[in-house]
């Protein structure tokens, strides 16, 4: 079997808007590796820190609104 790690990725950034919290910062419980392309694809900071969240940039906050509505929301 072959992992599609970009459909990985959008399933995580849109998680990701699911527990967003002061704005532009979401709750960073997922795979480091998932992370870490997150970060190299431009949709979150640097998410080597000590604290419990990742701020999404501008891109990130709008893929992710974008991704979660296509992928957990029912159309009426």
């Amino acid at each position: 079997m072959e992992i599609d790690h970009d459909k990985i990725d959008e399933a995580v950034l849109a998680l990701l808007w699911l527990t967003l919290h002061d704005g532009c910062r979401a709750w960073k419980g997922f795979d480091w590796t998932t992370m870490n392309r997150l970060y190299e694809k431009g949709f979150i900071c640097d998410p080597v820190n000590k604290t419990k969240s990742v701020v999404l940039t501008d891109e990130g906050l709008q893929k992710a609104e974008e991704l979660f509505k296509a992928l957990f929301t029912r159309q009426p």
